[in-house]
């Protein structure tokens, strides 16, 4: 970044104000972060891809409480990750039946734990491919 850029970045972040969470601005207007409108414009790819990166990085630090994380593989890591990040990490805790699937490490019934769920119900394909993760132990 040129000095310009930081200066002006620093000048911006004070005077924009750092909000997190989307707000309505004095117009009206829904804004997130440093005075970016969410109504218009776009966002770049990086930036899509830092606030997926960033949200996916939340998930998994929850997840590395869960006891039965360590004995995951990876693949069956990914699935948990995708589902946390679909409905939160909170919304992965709901799916109890999955959970206790997993600590006894029957995978196909934790597969069909995830078939059976709102989300599976909600969005299809996703969690068909996920439970198919799940059952055959690959990235798919």
């Amino acid at each position: 970044m040129t000095p310009l850029l930081e200066q002006t970045a620093a000048k911006l972040k004070r005077d924009e104000g750092r909000r997190p969470k989307p707000y309505q601005d004095t117009r009206g207007i829904w804004t997130v972060g440093y005075g970016t409108n969410l109504t218009s414009g776009w966002l770049s790819e990086a930036a899509m891809t830092q606030m997926l990166m960033d949200r996916l990085q939340e998930v998994e630090t929850a997840c590395l409480a869960l006891p039965i994380w360590k004995d995951l593989s990876e693949p069956r890591k990914g699935v948990l990750l995708n589902i946390g990040y679909h409905v939160g990490f909170e919304g992965l805790m709901r799916f109890r039946l999955m959970y206790q699937a997993l600590e006894a490490r029957d995978y196909p019934r934790a597969a069909a734990e995830i078939l059976d769920s709102d989300a599976a119900r909600e969005v299809g394909a996703r969690y068909d491919r996920l439970a198919k993760a799940m059952r055959e132990d690959a990235w798919v």
